[in-house]
């Protein structure tokens, strides 16, 4: 009798134990959690309620505590933060997989080819592409118009090379855009007999072609987005958008169809500027800066040097506007409290901006402005990004693309500061990493590759591409989940896996912190999650 009611307090124990348990949306257990807090806690597992994470702990913590529907046995995998990259161009990277891909193309004869191919498959309209990149061919100089004359003399040609700074175009093109030998621009160049443009000239001709529909743009954000949560992306930072994007966004974010959590930089407009007058935020949009370019890029020699091009004695390149503009958009985003973020690549664009900013930021103000890219450095400079709080946004695959000819545009000297992310990261203790695609590849695991080991795919150069400024794997990863949240001042609601931020996480075939580095380029993203959903997910 006695162990009759043993058995029974024991049960009446255990239904207890049961019901006492908290309700929770989503429980992730049996995992390698990296929260990537202060601390860069490792932990097993965590629940989820309303989009957000409620607790964070051991199997046996959260298990015991808290009961769901929902369960995901990551079975020993790892799991990190949703990840964010800190400088794209979503949109654009979108609307580009409907035209000419031109990445990688061995020579101009291949580039023309591909042209042509995607003409054939679209017959009207202008032709379009992206992504050539004369430094991949032998001769490494600019594409000329004279076969794309022949092949499209009534078809306008508009094809703009991987940096998105300079275009190819026909004769078709420039005689639509009224361009002629004489036709002069500030801020850009023109070689008229090759049909090739630089920074600003381009404008000149990509105003004449039609803008895409609210349904093309539409569809380029939806497969934008699918692409990126195949890659564990949780929250871009689109870099440069009109008014109408945005509030595209916003109604597609509104409709449940975009889950993509974005940063919107918006374009320096007055539209812009009148429809925002004052920084703006949901849990999935956040409009809180302005971007502006200083320069143009390395590539395309249109990053302004302090000194000519080593390779080209006399063209230092370009600043694209005049000092007055920038002082313009310095005063009037720190009057209405706005973030600026500046396209910077050459010494004297990052000299210049860096002034600027001083002149209006002090560190404890905390406005985070940031450098775009600060791709190249004066050694004088490096250290007003910490003397002013100034923000060093950083594409570490712009290192291992460029390593291969930099040196010929710098010289030796000027290499040595030049990509030196680690020092730019000791400057404020902190730094956001982003890919800069389509310029550079989608994939943030490249990124952490690049920034980690500074070689290419082949493991070259034995050592890593100036390996003093490469950044440990911790650093890699802050900076592409909490920092990057800081660079966009969301650090509170995103970049960790704590209680009380948005339930956004992957969960990887393979462990960033662990594998061989070589191995972090082909890491799989096994499943992504977005408020608590799963948006992707490989099926077994």
């Amino acid at each position: 009798m006695k162990n009759h009611i043993l058995l029974f307090v024991l049960f009446l124990l255990f239904l207890s134990s049961c019901t006492m348990k908290q309700n929770a949306d989503l429980i992730l257990h049996n995992g390698i959690v990296y929260t990537v807090d202060s601390a860069f806690t490792v932990a097993e597992a965590f629940a989820v309620k309303d989009g957000k994470i409620i607790a964070v702990g051991s199997n046996d913590e959260i298990l015991g505590k808290y009961k769901s529907d929902s369960t995901i046995d990551a079975s020993g995998n790892a799991v990190y933060p949703g990840l964010i990259d800190a400088h794209c161009h979503f949109t654009g990277y979108g609307l580009n997989l409907t035209k000419a891909d031109l990445n990688a193309c061995a020579s101009e004869k291949e580039m023309q080819q591909r042209i042509a191919n995607w003409a054939a498959q679209n017959p009207e309209g202008w032709i379009t592409g992206r992504g050539w990149d004369q430094n991949d061919w032998a001769e490494k100089k600019f594409p000329t118009r004279k076969t794309l004359d022949s092949l499209f003399p009534n078809r306008p040609i508009y094809v703009t090379r991987v940096d998105g700074h300079a275009a190819l175009v026909n004769g078709k093109a420039l005689e639509l855009a009224k361009i002629d030998t004489q036709t002069q621009v500030a801020g850009g160049k023109i070689d008229f007999s090759n049909g090739i443009l630089i920074d600003n000239a381009m404008e000149l001709v990509s105003s004449q072609i039609p803008a895409e529909s609210e349904q093309q743009t539409t569809n380029a954000l939806l497969k934008a987005q699918q692409n990126c949560f195949a890659v564990g992306l949780t929250t871009v930072d689109d870099a440069g958008l009109p008014l109408r994007t945005v509030k595209l966004i916003e109604k597609l974010q509104g409709e449940g169809k975009l889950k993509m959590r974005i940063y919107a930089m918006l374009d320096p407009t007055e539209e812009n500027f009148e429809a925002f007058p004052k920084p703006y935020s949901t849990d999935w949009l956040t409009v809180r800066s302005f971007k502006i370019y200083a320069d143009g890029a390395l590539g395309s020699r249109g990053a302004c040097l302090l000194e000519p091009y080593s390779d080209d004695d006399e063209n230092s390149g370009l600043m694209l506007q005049d000092t007055a503009y920038y002082h313009f958009w310095a005063k009037r985003c720190k009057e209405a409290g706005f973030q600026l973020n500046v396209h910077a690549i050459g010494d004297a664009a990052n000299q210049l901006m860096l002034t600027v900013f001083s002149l209006y930021n002090e560190k404890s103000m905390d406005l985070r402005w940031r450098i775009e890219h600060a791709q190249v450095l004066s050694v004088k400079d490096i250290d007003l990004f910490g003397t002013y709080g100034i923000i060093p946004s950083v594409q570490p695959t712009h290192a291992t693309s460029d390593m291969y000819w930099a040196e010929s545009r710098l010289g030796k000297e000027r290499m040595r500061f030049a990509y030196a992310y680690l020092q730019l990261m000791l400057q404020n203790g902190w730094i956001p990493l982003g890919t800069d695609f389509p310029i550079e590849n989608i994939s943030p695991f490249y990124t952490f590759y690049a920034a980690v080991a500074r070689q290419d795919s082949e493991g070259w150069p034995e050592g890593g591409f100036q390996p003093e400024n490469a950044i440990s794997r911790e650093q890699a990863l802050r900076g592409m989940t909490i920092w990057a949240a800081k660079a966009n001042f969301e650090e509170k609601q995103k970049g960790s896996i704590e209680a009380g931020k948005f339930a956004d996480f992957v969960v990887l075939d393979r462990d960033l912190m662990k594998c061989p580095i070589r191995e972090a380029r082909e890491i799989q993203v096994l499943r992504t999650v977005v408020n608590g959903e799963t948006v992707y997910r490989v099926q077994n």
